[in-house]
């Protein structure tokens, strides 16, 4: 079972959808007993990174213990931005801490938020992306982008070069929505749930 956690912030019902969409079995909750039995736990999440102050409150022990159990953890969005240390967003908000770095607005000599369809450039082997071809477009909606790290998989070119996909171990985080990106994005959530 997925674990999908409701903290508050937005899009759960469309990530139900897709995994039930793709036979996956899944929970939304905020009890810290289901996610603890989760095989696989999902963080989605649209809106500013204050809305983690309830997950950070109420979940944050759960989640990461799940993480440090080895299950496989997908960060959607807001929900990629909290394995980070924070964001700039939310100064007093800190983040799982689990990539380094903070999440920082967009410049602004471009449009923000980045709404829309954008491409992927694809940085060396990864299960999540899996099948995904470089170059696939998957839909964003943010304000906030997370640095270009390590552990990124894949980057987008928006004002600059941003972790449009970050992962190491059991730990996965998407900027994008995948829940919203057609064929690439249904890709993405099907290796998730086969990891």
């Amino acid at each position: 079972m997925i674990a999908i956690v409701d903290y508050g912030a937005g899009n759960i019902s469309s990530v139900k959808k897709a995994f039930e969409h793709l036979g996956a079995q899944v929970e939304v909750t905020s009890d810290e007993s289901v996610i603890n039995a989760a095989e696989k736990v999902v963080v989605p999440g649209v809106g500013h990174f204050s809305r983690c102050e309830s997950l950070n409150s109420r979940l944050r022990v759960p989640v990461l213990k799940s993480i440090e159990q080895g299950r496989p953890f997908l960060g959607i969005c807001v929900g990629m931005q909290w394995l980070f240390a924070g964001s700039t967003e939310a100064p007093g908000t800190p983040g799982a801490g689990l990539f380094p770095g903070e999440c920082a607005r967009f410049p602004s000599q471009v449009k923000s938020p980045h709404v829309g369809w954008n491409q992927i450039d694809l940085r060396g082997s990864s299960r999540l992306l899996h099948g995904v071809d470089d170059g696939a477009f998957v839909y964003y909606t943010h304000s906030y982008r997370a640095p270009l790290v390590a552990g990124a998989v894949a980057s987008t070119e928006y004002g600059g070069q941003f972790s449009a996909a970050v992962e190491r171990d059991n730990i996965f985080g998407v900027q994008f929505h995948p829940e919203k990106s057609s064929h690439a994005g249904l890709r993405i959530l099907e290796n998730f749930c086969e990891l």
